[in-house]
């Protein structure tokens, strides 16, 4: 039955309900909109979604590991890209590679049309291609307009956009989609999801989220979010975290800081320290003047402004900001 589908989707009873009903009732729309914080069931939600709609509501361990494993020659994955010597790669592929990640990656406009020739095609073993496109938010134009005349002409296909933020979207895009919310995730169901992991990796994020607080808090009930910023803080030099507990006190400790962050950091892992800084400064102070002069650096580093110089203002008027 599907209801058996989804039994490994905890804490979305609302989403779990709608999609159940779209598989007993044989009521498929020809794109759904998966909305709601990373890490949450989006992505689960949408191979049981689409192992229901290849096999009619039964189970097929053959077919659910292929969609996993996103080797199923009807599936197509679209996910957010780097351009790195005339290819797109993925963002694992540029971690191995070691590609320089300054801005984050973008769904581009080819990527688009290879999903509109999928849909359009015929289905090589199913009754319809189906399609996942990961963060459309992180559409141009060029693409979202693209995205926009392939949903005006859906054919037989599927089409699942799992996005976070769907108010980025274009309202058109979102008027041609049946949106199903997903909401985070209270304590307990959080641990419960987390505890379930068969390869202990949920066991170790909590033990280290138990002794880092703030990684709790950039989670906000969200089992893959504490996940990443658990993967992410990894990452990031022990001595560089220590530093960054409190704001320097001098300018030459500022200006050696920037330094020490702009040679030892790529960018997103830039972007990602902000946003726990603002979490670490703000439990410690409650200071707002901090957290805004933090979310002007972010912006900063997105417009392209030379990293270093950036965290070089920042730091130098952190000294300034008066602790409450």
């Amino acid at each position: 039955m599907a209801s058996a589908l989804f039994a490994d989707l905890h804490g979305q009873p609302l989403a779990t309900q709608l999609l159940q009903s779209a598989l007993e009732l044989q009521r498929l729309a020809p794109a759904y909109l998966f909305s709601g914080p990373d890490g949450v069931g989006r992505r689960l939600a949408a191979l049981r979604f689409m192992e229901g709609v290849l096999g009619g509501g039964s189970q097929d361990p053959r077919e659910r590991r292929r969609l996993e494993e996103r080797n199923h020659p009807d599936l197509l994955w679209v996910e957010p890209t780097y351009s790195h010597q005339g290819r797109l790669i993925s963002r694992s592929e540029a971690e191995a590679a070691g590609v320089n990640r300054r801005t984050p990656p973008q769904v581009r406009l080819e990527q688009i049309r290879d999903l509109g020739r999928f849909l359009a095609r015929q289905p090589l073993e199913s009754a319809r291609g189906l399609v996942v496109l990961e963060q459309p938010e992180a559409m141009a134009e060029g693409a979202a307009n693209a995205l926009l005349k392939t949903l005006e002409e859906p054919g037989h296909g599927l089409l699942i956009l799992l996005s976070a933020a769907p108010d980025r979207l274009l309202t058109t895009i979102r008027s041609r989609c049946q949106q199903i919310r997903f909401t985070r995730l209270p304590e307990g169901a959080m641990h419960a999801v987390l505890a379930q992991l068969p390869d202990g990796s949920g066991h170790q994020a909590l033990e280290i989220a138990a002794a880092e607080p703030e990684l709790v808090a950039l989670a906000s009930g969200s089992p893959g979010a504490l996940l990443e910023h658990v993967r992410v803080w990894g990452t990031i030099p022990e001595d560089l975290r220590e530093r960054l507990k409190r704001r320097p006190q001098t300018p030459l400790a500022a200006l050696a800081l920037a330094r020490d962050l702009c040679e030892q950091l790529e960018g997103e892992q830039q972007l990602w320290l902000i946003s726990w800084w603002q979490t670490v400064l703000w439990r410690q102070e409650l200071s707002r003047a901090s957290v805004e002069r933090l979310n002007r650096l972010r912006q900063q580093l997105l417009s392209f402004v030379q990293p270093r110089l950036a965290w070089e203002v920042t730091l130098l008027n952190l000294i300034s900001v008066p602790t409450p």
